[in-house]
């Protein structure tokens, strides 16, 4: 009987509690609910992931593109899609763009090969020295036989693959020997994907003149669209949703040259004879590959040293 009274005590109390949370419930259903008030500059819209626009019209180093011909249409399509919603690999670039640009562009103008081609170097390296499973190596991604066949010096101590400025003209040369063999730009930025002998075996077999028109295998098929479509999103960055200030944009650290033509036993000391630290001194020459300059023959150097205030003092 104790325990009979026990058990309908606790079914009363079970009773009055969903009666009460039922009342509740209801209550708050009815309720006007109040919303906090969005802050100035606070973003309220949803996320969304739309269809881009299309340019009319866009070119590669003056040359137009074909858009009315809807398989070149959906091509770049494809990759400005591919590119704008990869944000974060969007926005790096944007954001090395500002420090390495500035190098690129009067090099390339120098040499006569249309700026358009500092977008080559983009999508090859992502504006980093990149390794590549073929062994290519630096923002242009030369292979180790073309870069001694264009006068980069490549050995254990010294590799120019990984000199901006060097490795810059290395690239311009091949590609104005291309240009003078197909005849246009656009063709030279494939050859420089799939090679001279590549594209000029696809073009006669499937005799066709254009990038176009001839038929490529998946990573020369979609390189000439990827530099079409980096060109479009860093050229209007604001248009395809990316938002920054200057600041927010990587900066290129004034430096000094210094000519060396003897051998350097230790680039840890000899970076701290100008305040620096082993790791500074190779960021600014990623071309230096060891820890010591041998220099057998006496060449001449010369190993930038960033101007003082940039860094913080060396310990």
């Amino acid at each position: 009987m104790k325990n009979m009274k026990n058990y309908l005590f606790a079914g009363g109390v079970a009773v009055l509690a969903a009666v009460f949370i039922n009342a509740v419930q209801a209550d708050g259903a009815t309720a006007k609910v109040e919303r906090p008030v969005a802050e100035k500059g606070m973003i309220t819209d949803p996320y969304e992931v739309k269809a881009l626009d299309i340019p009319e019209k866009i070119n590669f180093a003056g040359e137009d593109v074909p858009l009315e011909d809807p398989d070149v249409l959906e091509r770049l399509d494809r990759e400005l899609l591919v590119n704008t919603y990869w944000q974060s690999n969007a926005l790096l670039i944007i954001k090395r763009a500002n420090k390495y640009f500035p190098v690129i562009e009067p090099i390339l103008k120098e040499q006569g090969v249309p700026d358009d081609f500092k977008y080559l170097a983009v999508i090859e390296s992502g504006l980093t020295n990149a390794v590549s499973p073929a062994g290519a190596r630096g923002f242009w991604q030369i292979l180790q036989g073309t870069a001694r066949e264009y006068g980069l010096e490549v050995n254990d101590n010294v590799d120019e693959r990984y000199h901006l400025e060097k490795a810059t003209l290395a690239a311009c040369e091949y590609l104005k020997k291309s240009k003078e063999r197909f005849g246009s730009w656009t063709m030279a930025a494939a050859a420089y994907n799939a090679g001279q002998y590549g594209m000029h075996k696809q073009l006669e077999r499937q005799k066709v003149e254009s990038y176009y028109d001839v038929l490529l295998g998946e990573e020369t098929g979609r390189y000439v669209f990827r530099i079409l479509a980096l060109k479009e999103i860093l050229s209007d960055p604001d248009k395809y949703g990316f938002k920054f200030d200057q600041d927010d944009l990587y900066q290129n650290i004034p430096t000094r040259k210094l000519p060396v033509d003897t051998a350097v036993t230790d680039f840890a000391d000899f970076a701290k004879s100008f305040n620096i630290n082993y790791k500074i001194l190779k960021i600014h020459n990623p071309w230096l590959r060891e820890a010591h300059l041998n220099n057998k023959s006496r060449k001449q150097y010369y190993i930038e040293i960033p101007e003082e205030g940039y860094y913080p003092q060396s310990k």
